[in-house]
């Protein structure tokens, strides 16, 4: 900036300055000073987004184009030039459908700028460049007439604006501007309508995603603070892949119901609506949770539909369409309402511009038909601001309770001077309950500190844990009332966490609290491992496949693009997702690959792991997944990955409170699973970063 100033003939070398972001470092704790160009964000979205996987989906790509043909044929046989405005264009794929199909020309809207310049490039490469017009802009930008972006109205308008939740993009928005502004009265639409449908359900595994529920402990009860229990919960939706939550884990209390359709061939309105069904209660149950998703018509008959149905909805579950763009929802309601069979319900769904939220009325109950009073759901007890869904249900995991129980009263005595490090844990209330003499729990946040005491308040245990808000490093000998401390523990669980291995920041804690702990101290976890199985994936590899040809257009040009953000960030890295929604196979046995020894500092040099894992199961190897292992004592060991040995097909079951790692090949391969193709591996842990360089690598026998 001093250079500007006084040297304005220097501002041209601005363009090639770096610019130094401070982040927090997961694993380390330290705040990063990071050398970062302009560029990195778009270059970490492009890798990181869902082209790969929209492109992949068939049964998308195909009603699309049936659409975008029936639309431009019912144009044309009204005599009209068929003019196609495509909001959201993308890679520019449906806008080349539309000239396919006969469109006279197209205006392609594209407000995310590298995607517009690669939109042009497939546009040009299948030689379109003269019908379609890339816009980057954002759609309420554009402007129509001789001088504007569009020379004059649509009579088409093509559309993929959705989320999982529908509006969540703020489609609504866009199609009210584009009715005012950017298309003609009566004007055809792709799609043409859509429909949300929802289903009432009680279901305890779902449940436990949104409340803290009673533990026991002994003869002791751990109980959640009153208004945690009468909170709204958080606001946003919980998008999953619903197909993976099978039947037998909810009792559907309602049939599936219609609760609203937008006509995006009218004009549409953004305003707060509220649409109700009404319905007979199928069984007696505790109304909990709502099941909710939807389709989009393409034609105005219904005959082409595109459904984001859950697999178990279908007679055939092959021919279930995977996609990951979109899921489904599960909204939670405010609280329980005991339903009996045959009683009558209205089910509410409230909608601003962006969300959606449910609410349920028994027909006995007060009130008028007007739900708009019933407003946004919002969090009044923080604990949904400390804790996310997942987290809510290890909390809740009696049998990873127990787990911790066990591994506690292990190493429990009654002199014992306890300080948990984790954020938002339980496990200084529990250390408590089982007998320590002294109970410190250090938390990272004011906010988490205030949940854990209403915690503590609730089960009349105030005053039994002193809740510490401090930096491990700021903690003295007087922080703890002058005692040292005899156990150390940990769950470990952390909010900054994204990857398995960013959990080691409990190591660093560790480390640096050293000067408080008895030269005796224990400390559990003793240790933790990194696991690694090589996998073939059911459908997760679609979201990094290279495209090529989509329904007949070379777009390629997108592959390019995501293979140089990939490249941009220099090294190839694990993903974090939740295996638990996305079946895969083992094709090697699971085995530890490196393992940190808690009882140690966190070591000046690095540490090196190299190693390979035979492949003993015939597939197409995709990559491998990897998770950490915690090892309490000798004898009980937590998992955040695999909950146990895979089957003798390779069938995992994966833990659904943590996200695993997924290191993708660049290219699956296929072995014949005799043993003699391996995966070879190269780990290096970096202390002073706290990082993992990982390098994996297919060798197959012949």
């Amino acid at each position: 900036i001093k250079a500007v100033l006084d040297e304005p003939l220097q501002a041209g070398r601005i363009k090639n300055m770096k610019t130094f972001c401070g982040r927090a470092n997961p694993t380390t704790g330290a705040l990063d000073w990071v050398e970062e160009s302009e560029e990195y964000d778009y270059h970490q979205e492009i890798a990181r987004s869902s082209y790969a996987d929209m492109l992949h989906d068939k049964d998308r790509n195909e009603k699309y184009f049936l659409g975008i043909r029936a639309a431009v044929a019912r144009v044309r046989a009204r005599g009209q030039r068929a003019v196609v405005l495509d909001i959201g264009t993308g890679t520019g794929l449906l806008s080349m459908m539309a000239i396919s199909a006969g469109a006279d020309y197209c205006y392609a809207v594209e407000v995310f700028k590298p995607m517009a310049e690669a939109a042009q490039k497939i546009v040009q490469k299948n030689g379109f460049r003269d019908k379609i017009k890339i816009i980057n802009k954002h759609s309420t930008e554009v402007t129509v007439g001789p001088e504007g972006d569009m020379q004059t109205r649509a009579n088409i308008l093509v559309t993929e604006l959705f989320d999982t939740e529908l509006i969540g993009e703020g489609a609504l928005p866009s199609y009210e501007h584009a009715h005012k502004h950017l298309v003609q009265e009566g004007c055809e639409a792709v799609p043409h309508r859509a429909t949300v449908y929802a289903q009432l359900v009680q279901s305890e595994r779902l449940w436990s995603w949104a409340r803290l529920l009673p533990m026991r402990v002994g003869n002791h009860e751990l109980l959640p603070p009153p208004e945690v229990g009468l909170c709204a919960g958080a606001p946003a939706v919980c998008d999953i892949q619903l197909s993976q939550v099978p039947p037998s884990q909810f009792t559907p209390l309602s049939p599936l119901c219609t609760v609203f359709r937008v006509d995006f061939s009218q004009p549409v309105s953004s305003a707060p609506q509220w649409h109700s069904a009404s319905f007979t209660a199928l069984t007696t149950g505790r109304a909990q949770v709502v099941l909710s998703w939807w389709d989009i018509d393409m034609d105005p008959e219904g005959t082409i539909t595109c459904t984001m149905a859950p697999s178990w909805t279908y007679p055939d579950s092959d021919t279930y369409p995977w996609r990951d763009h979109w899921m489904q929802c599960v909204y939670f309601l405010p609280a329980e309402v005991l339903l009996a069979e045959g009683e009558k319900v209205n089910l509410t769904v409230n909608r601003d511009d962006y969300s959606l939220w449910y609410s349920l009325r028994k027909h006995s109950q007060e009130g008028g038909d007007n739900e708009l009073g019933v407003c946004i759901p919002r969090c009044t007890c923080q604990a949904h601001m400390v804790w996310t869904r997942p987290r809510f249900g290890e909390l809740n995991d009696p049998h990873r309770t127990e787990s911790y129980i066990q591994a506690l009263r292990s190493v429990l005595r009654q002199d014992s001077v306890c300080l948990g490090v984790s954020d938002g844990s339980l496990l200084p209330a529990l250390a408590h309950l089982l007998g320590a003499r002294k109970v410190y729990s250090l938390e990272s946040s004011t906010m988490s500190k205030q949940v854990i005491e209403r915690v503590l308040e609730a089960s009349a245990l105030s005053g039994a844990v002193e809740v510490l808000e401090s930096r491990p490093e700021q903690l003295t000998v007087s922080s703890v009332g002058g005692n040292q401390i005899s156990v150390l523990f940990g769950e470990p669980y952390f909010s900054t966490s994204l990857l398995p291995w960013h959990s080691l920041y409990f190591w660093y804690c560790r480390t640096a609290l050293a000067g408080l702990l008895h030269p005796d101290a224990t400390v559990m976890p003793r240790s933790a491992s990194l696991c690694m199985a090589a996998v073939e994936f059911k459908d997760l590899w679609r979201i990094r496949a290279p495209c090529g040809l989509c329904e007949g257009f070379d777009v390629s040009p997108m592959d390019e693009m995501i293979q140089r953000s990939l490249d941009f960030r220099e090294s190839r890295e694990a993903e974090p997702h939740p295996l638990w929604e996305y079946p895969c196979r083992a094709l090697s046995q699971p085995r530890e690959v490196m393992t940190f020894d808690f009882r140690l500092c966190v070591p000046e040099q690095p540490m090196k792991s190299q190693g390979s894992a035979a492949l003993v199961r015939k597939g197409r190897c995709h990559g491998v997944a990897l998770w950490m292992e915690y090892h309490l004592t000798d004898d009980i060991t937590v998992s955040t990955g695999l909950t146990g040995l895979p089957s003798e097909q390779g069938t995992c079951e994966w833990s659904p409170h943590r996200k695993q790692g997924v290191y993708f090949f660049s290219s699956p391969w296929d072995s014949e699973g005799d043993g003699c193709d391996s995966v070879s591996y190269t780990l290096t842990f970096h202390p002073h970063s706290g990082d993992i360089a990982m390098e994996f690598t297919p060798t197959a026998a012949h």
